[in-house]
Order: structure tokens, then sequence, then C-alpha cells
């Protein structure tokens, strides 16, 4: 009888993570596959560089305590690139109760604005750690960008990172570098985890009848919660920055990784506010991806586009070879970085032009 129970309960709960938290079959979306990119068949001493950088960052923060190993892997991301000099302006501010830092590139239309959402798994970044992708963001974009300081975890839920960006959202819609000032352009960006945070505002706002973003750009986006993406296990040998962090969540079965993702994010994994291809994609902002074709969540990206398309809104893949995840980050060092900086200035160019405002001095 006891067994009898046993069996019965571990039933119950293989069902709902296969019927409730796994949600419908996305692979219709696998095809096409984007715009490709490549500098190359092989590796070469950029790419081989930058894989060393990384491997220094992780053998640091893998000899901290446990106790520390969070506090330890931001330091070290804040740390990143430390020492580099930028010639923005950084101003911080109160973006109605989110703290943020405005950066500004010499000369920007500060009526323009990118409303930047930092990566770091939703546990770690800042916009210290991401003043590279940043700055850039300014000079190429010819706007002020919000830099925002969300909630991460595990010291507060998922929910309140996610409801940060919808506060700086509405705020930065009103309000500029100097003031109450409605924005003439806003384009909504973020990379890995600000990847996810992007796809979610953005839909979000449409279904809150919220003033648009001009256009949307996720660098490396994670899109799907329920890790069902091909390359979540078939590139974990080719990243090297997500693959040592995720290779053990691969031998976990998925329906206890479906639940042990419910209980961590306290929202059903398939729900389109974490989730995002899983939601209504239609009637967005247009919208440009990137992804690297090694890196674990490149069929994350794939899907989305090929959703989105599928569901009538402009949105745009490329992808590029080699590459680590949100390689952007080692601009201008990376010449893949600097390619796929032409592509994001030749995309906001083609969807936000220039508003006919002057500069601020």
């Amino acid at each position: 009888m006891i067994v009898g129970w046993i069996l019965f309960i571990v039933f119950v709960i293989w069902a709902i993570g296969f019927f409730y938290l796994r949600g419908e079959d996305l692979s219709s979306y696998d095809l096409p596959e984007g715009q490709q990119f490549s500098t190359g068949d092989a590796l070469n001493e950029e790419h081989q560089a930058v894989h060393k950088k990384l491997s220094a960052i992780t053998t640091k923060a893998d000899g901290s305590p446990a106790s520390r190993k969070i506090d330890a892997m931001r330091e070290r991301m804040d740390a990143m690139f430390a020492g580099t000099k930028f010639d923005s302006a950084f101003v911080a501010v109160n973006a109605a109760g989110v703290s943020a830092e405005w950066v500004i590139a010499p000369g920007v239309d500060r009526h323009r604005r990118v409303l930047y959402i930092h990566g770091g798994a939703f546990v770690m970044g800042s916009p210290l750690s991401h003043r590279v992708i940043t700055t850039k963001f300014s000079k190429i974009a010819n706007a002020a960008v919000l830099a925002i300081d969300y909630r991460l975890m595990p010291e507060n839920k998922r929910f309140a990172g996610i409801e940060d960006c919808r506060t700086a959202y509405q705020w930065i819609l009103e309000n500029g570098p100097q003031g109450p000032d409605k924005a003439s352009y806003l384009i909504v960006a973020g990379d890995s985890a600000g990847g996810n945070l992007t796809l979610s505002t953005i839909a979000w706002a449409r279904d809150q009848n919220i003033r648009s973003a001009d256009a949307a750009i996720a660098l490396s986006p994670a899109t799907d919660s329920t890790f069902s993406s091909p390359s979540m296990k078939n590139n974990i040998a080719s990243d090297v920055m997500l693959g040592p962090m995720f290779k053990l969540l691969s031998k976990i079965p998925k329906t206890a990784l479906l639940w042990m993702t419910w209980f961590n994010n306290r929202i059903n994994p398939r729900d389109s506010v974490i989730s995002p291809t899983r939601g209504d994609l239609s009637n967005l902002p247009p919208t440009l991806v990137h992804a690297s074709g090694v890196e674990m969540l490149r069929d994350d990206a794939r899907r989305y586009v090929n959703k989105a398309t599928a569901a009538g809104s402009i949105a745009t893949l490329q992808v590029w070879d080699h590459v680590v995840h949100v390689w952007h980050i080692f601009d201008p060092d990376l010449t893949e970085a600097r390619q796929a900086f032409d592509e994001i200035e030749n995309f906001i160019e083609r969807y936000a032009p220039n508003s006919g405002h002057h500069p601020d001095e």
C-alpha cells in the first residue's frame, strides 16, 4: 500500500512537470538559422585571448569560500575591465526607486534614450560591469543610456528584477539626464539575463498599452526558462563561458530541472514573463537578436526570432561563429565585437533614425 502511494506521488510530480511546467513543443521554430557571420574556420589569437581572460576570472572565483561564492563572482565581474578609460560621463540617478546610472557619450542627443539591462544570470552584474557595452551604445545610438542596477537573486525574488525593469521603462519615457523630459526615441537593450528582461519588458509594455519602444536589441538572450532549446545540451562543450557553469545541470532529469526552476523563481518556467519565447510575440517593436553559434543560448535566440517573425513582428537574428557568450563586451579588442556593433548601429539607424533634436552640450 505504501509503495503504491509512493509510486502515485512520483507519477503526479512527473505529470505536473511534463504537462504543466514544460509547455508546448517549439521545435518548429528551429529554422531558419538567421544571418551568419564568421572571421574564419577556426579559433584565432583574439578568441584565445578572450578564453584566457575568462578562465582567469573563473579560477579566481572558484578559489573563494562557498559562503562568498556569489559575492566573489560579483566582485570579479565588476572588476573585469578595471582600468579601462572611457570618455563618457557616468551620472548616478534614482529612477523612481531603481538605482541606475546615466551613461552619456560626448555630444549625444539626450532626448534619444537607451534603457540598458545588464546580464549576469540574474545573480550578478551591474552598470559598472557593463560600461564597455553601455558607452558603445551611447555613441552608436546617439543617445543617453540608462543602465539600471536591478535587484538580483538570491537575496531578492526573480520578480523583483522584473518589476525594476518595468519601473525604469516607464520612468525613462518621461525623464532624461537633465530631469523631467519626454524621450523622442527609446531603445530597450540587454544581454543574456538582461536580454531576457528586455524581451519580457517590451511585451509587458505592449500589453499595458504603454508607449512602445522604437526598437529592442537582445544580445545572447535567454528566452526559454524550460531549457528546451537543443543548443542547451548540444553546445555545452563549445560554450566556454556558460558550459562549465551549467554542465552539472544538464545531467539533471528534465522534470526535476523544471521543478527546481519553478521553486527557484516562484514562477512557472513556461510563463512568458520569464520565457518570452512562449508568449504572444505579435505587435512588438523591431527587434535585433545576436547569438554565438557555439553558445548554449543560440537556439533560444533562434526560436524567439522565428516565432516573432511568424507572428508578424519585425525581428532579425544574427549569429557569429566561434565567439563567446555576449562577446560584445570585448569590444574593441575582438573583431567580431566590432562587427556586431556595426550591425547594431545599422539596425538603430534603420528603426530609430536621427530625431532632429540638437545634441545637448
